[in-house]
C-alpha cells in the first residue's frame, strides 16, 4: 500500500533496483538488510511456508495451528483484513471468499492462499518495479546461477565475523560455557573460513549479516534477542534451527569429530532440511 503515501512510490522501487543491480556489476557491498523471501522473490523461487517463520512468527504459529488441527471451531473464511491508513479493510483470497468457510478439507489451499497474499500479491507491483530497476543493469537471468543464500552474500557480502564478540553474546539453555560439547563447537566455528561462519550465522538466524554494533544487537523476529545454544535430542542428531529465536539446538555429542561433520552437513543443507524451522 505504498501507493497511499506516495504517488511516486513505484520509481523509488524501481531507482533503488537500479542501485543494486549497479552495486552488483560495479563489486559493491550494499549495506541493507532483507528478508531470505526477498532473495528468492528476486530469483522467482516460491516462497513456502517454513520461511514465514523468520519474518512472522505470530503469523507462521498461526497457521501451523491450522494446519494441524481442525480449524471449523475457528469460524475462518477465505479473506484477510488489512490496516490502510488506520482503517481495517477485508481481502478476500479467492472470489467470494469471505463466504467460503475454512474446513479441514480445504484448509491447505488457505495456508497456500494466505502466504501468496502475504509474499506476492501485496508487494507485486513493487517487486516488479524493483526488478526492472535491477534489469536495466543486470538481466535477472545472470543471477539464476545463485541461490538465495548466494544471493545475499553476492549483494552483502561478508563481513569479518569476530568469534570472540559472538561467544562473549551467547546464551546456554542446559549447557555451560566450560561443557566439552560447547568448547568443541567453538573450536569448530574459530576453525571456519569467514564463508562458513557467515553461513552458520545464517543457519540459525536467518541472515549472514552481524549488526554495527556487534552480537550484542543480534535481532530476532520480535526484537532483540541474542545468540542462543540449547541441548536437545541425542548423539545420533543433527544440529538444527529455530531462527526467528536465533537458536541453535545442539545435540551432546561425545567428540570432537562428529560435533564436526555433523554441524557442517546441517549448515550445508539447510533448503529442506528438517533441521530448520
Amino acid at each position: 500500500d505504498s501507493g497511499l503515501y506516495n504517488p511516486d512510490h513505484l520509481n523509488y522501487f524501481k531507482f533503488y533496483g537500479r542501485v543494486c543491480g549497479l552495486a552488483v556489476y560495479n563489486n559493491m557491498i550494499i549495506d541493507a538488510f532483507f528478508i531470505r523471501p526477498f532473495y528468492k522473490m528476486m530469483l522467482g523461487k516460491k516462497v513456502i511456508f517454513e520461511d514465514m517463520q523468520s519474518v512472522d512468527v505470530e503469523m507462521y504459529n498461526s497457521l501451523k495451528y491450522i494446519l494441524d488441527n481442525d480449524p471449523e471451531p475457528l469460524c475462518l473464511n477465505f479473506s484477510v483484513n488489512k490496516e490502510v491508513l488506520g482503517e481495517i479493510q477485508e481481502v478476500e483470497l479467492k472470489p467470494n471468499g469471505k463466504d467460503i468457510p475454512v474446513t479441514e478439507t480445504n484448509k491447505t489451499e488457505y495456508v497456500d492462499l494466505v502466504m501468496k497474499w502475504r509474499f506476492t500479491d501485496r508487494i507485486q507491483e513493487q517487486m516488479n518495479a524493483f526488478m526492472k530497476g535491477f534489469g536495466d543493469v543486470i538481466s535477472p537471468k545472470l543471477i539464476q546461477v545463485f541461490d538465495e543464500r548466494e544471493l545475499e552474500y553476492l549483494m552483502g557480502g561478508l563481513a569479518e565475523i569476530d568469534v570472540e564478540d559472538w561467544k562473549k553474546n551467547t546464551l546456554y539453555s542446559e549447557y555451560r560455557p566450560t561443557d566439552d560439547v560447547i568448547l568443541w563447537f567453538w573450536k569448530v566455528v574459530s576453525n571456519y573460513d569467514n564463508e562458513m561462519k557467515a553461513r552458520l550465522l545464517q543457519f540459525v538466524t536467518g541472515t549472514s549479516k552481524v549488526p554495527m554494533n556487534g552480537f550484542a544487537e543480534l535481532q530476532g523476529s520480535q526484537g532483540s534477542r541474542k545468540f542462543a545454544i540449547k541441548k536437545f535430542g541425542s548423539v545420533d542428531s543433527f544440529p538444527r534451527a529455530h531462527t526467528c529465536f536465533n537458536v541453535l539446538d545442539l545435540p551432546p555429542y561425545t567428540d570432537f569429530q562428529t560435533l564436526k561433520r555433523k554441524l557442517t552437513i546441517a549448515i550445508e543443507n539447510t533448503e529442506g532440511f528438517s533441521g530448520v524451522d
